[in-house]
């Protein structure tokens, strides 16, 4: 913040006035900040599907350019394994230290080791060499063929365009006017519910990687961003019509989703109260310290001290190259320091899931609680209450062979509102500087599911069948 915008903060605390600000000031914030809204946050109907702007543009490419993306995507994970090893065997002295290229190839010996594997995976299940546990169409390829090439895809615009939401003023404006809300129901800044709302008109992945930026540039507590990242990174509504679809019910859509907005509203209210999220400091990650203020000073409406802060904001951005430059760091960044990670412990989960009895042990406890529930088929349905952790799409797998279509709705539903899954979000969340390990993350998703599924179970009964 500047030394006079700053002087116009500390005078408008005091005074309990606002200063007045030119058109141009205003145009700034606004038209930005209008153009991110209708990209990620409006939903259209196009070709028949429920969707965003952004995505209008991601399923283009796809559709134009999605058989090659796979091997596109091998040369980047390839490229990103011998970067990184040779970065760690020859010093490499055109690399500036602490510059983006240092920080994106000079990785630490787990993560070089995962960008390795992934590569590896990539290689094998692209040419069909190797074990077929690796390459096989439930593990290497669901991971290559279906997963990477949507979030290859999803996170360039996603990534290019966030700026738009983030650095123009327009999460300052909204924090501040639904800050009475979100503070006391899920004690969370106002500025997380367009986490919420990016997730559910766009994509979950979207919502993650929204949620850490607001991190690392000081707008959450380390508490605040684990609690959005793993109770606001919901399903879009496009995705949650591909579950419905594929497990069966998507004539009864309506009453699904109703149902699945409920459990996730309860799941939302509740988690952040039970530790480990509870525990969570309440401390702003310590390189750039807390830069957000929706605190609005006696005398001033919620809308003035909005308005305030996003011109602010916006005034800030000095060119349209800062902004674009940083989107493009984003990208690669994405594309060579995360897919890696999503290939090698994508599959790695998904093997687990397919080839081992693992989650059919871990599901052995729900069987009972199925049961007292009244859910038909309760021992064929309690393996789809414990695999989503290995991907989200995995339960209706298991979930369109069972008759009862209860039961299948109750899946569906369980589905979509676990919300953590080791294939994308997990890895995500274990990428990030967010602190949460992959032990907090399956105590949370474990937590999540014993609190909705009692209340799918009792909207399936009650209301719809």
């Amino acid at each position: 913040m500047s030394t006079q915008s700053a002087k116009q903060t500390s005078y408008s605390k005091q005074t309990g006035t606002t200063p007045t600000y030119s058109t141009s000031q205003i145009l700034k914030f606004a038209v930005p900040s209008l153009i991110g809204i209708l990209l990620f946050l409006i939903p259209v109907s196009f070709n028949g599907n429920v969707t965003i702007g952004l995505g209008i543009m991601a399923d283009w490419v796809l559709n134009t350019f999605g058989g090659a993306i796979p091997a596109f995507m091998t040369i980047i994970l390839v490229a990103s394994a011998v970067s990184s090893l040779l970065v760690k065997i020859i010093p490499v002295s055109f690399i500036k230290k602490d510059s983006f290229l240092e920080s994106l190839l000079n990785v630490g010996s787990i993560w070089l080791a995962l960008r390795v594997l992934g590569a590896a995976f990539a290689v094998m299940t692209l040419t069909e060499i190797g074990p077929e546990m690796i390459t096989s169409e439930y593990t290497g390829v669901i991971v290559l063929y279906d997963l990477i090439p949507v979030l290859t895809v999803w996170f360039l615009f996603a990534s290019l365009f966030m700026p738009l939401l983030l650095e123009f003023g327009l999460m300052d404006f909204i924090g501040t006017l639904v800050r009475k809300v979100m503070h006391p129901l899920f004690k969370l800044p106002g500025r997380s519910s367009i986490d919420a709302m990016a997730s559910w008109m766009g994509s979950g992945t979207v919502g993650v990687l929204l949620t850490t930026q607001q991190y690392e540039s000081g707008y959450y507590t380390k508490r605040e961003a684990a609690v959005v990242a793993t109770n606001f990174s919901i399903a879009s509504i496009a995705f949650s019509l591909v579950i419905a679809k594929f497990i069966g019910i998507d004539h009864m859509f309506v009453p699904f989703y109703f149902t699945v907005v409920v459990t996730g509203i309860i799941a939302a209210v509740i988690c952040p109260r039970i530790p480990p999220l509870s525990r969570k400091k309440d401390t702003y990650y310590e390189p750039v310290g807390q830069k957000i203020d929706e605190k609005v000073p006696s005398g001033v409406s919620s809308f003035q001290w909005g308005l305030q802060q996003a011109v602010e904001k916006a005034g800030g951005v000095k060119s349209a190259k800062q902004v674009v430059k940083k989107g493009i760091y984003n990208v690669v960044d994405i594309w060579m320091a995360l897919i890696p990670l999503v290939m090698a412990l994508g599959t790695i989960a998904l093997v687990v899931a397919e080839y081992t009895e693992v989650f059919n042990i871990l599901s052995y406890p729900f069987i009972p609680l199925l049961q007292l529930l009244q859910i038909p088929e309760a021992q064929a349905a309690a393996p789809a209450m414990i695999v989503g952790f290995a991907d989200m799409f995995l339960p209706a797998v298991i979930g369109s062979g069972i008759e009862s279509e209860l039961t299948r709705f109750v899946i569906a539903v369980m589905s979509l509102t676990q919300l953590i899954y080791m294939s994308e979000i997990g890895i995500l969340l274990i990428k990030s500087k967010i602190p949460l390990s992959i032990w907090e993350l399956f105590i949370i998703f474990l937590q999540r599911t014993i609190i909705t599924l009692p209340v799918a179970a009792l909207m399936a009964h009650l209301f719809f069948f």
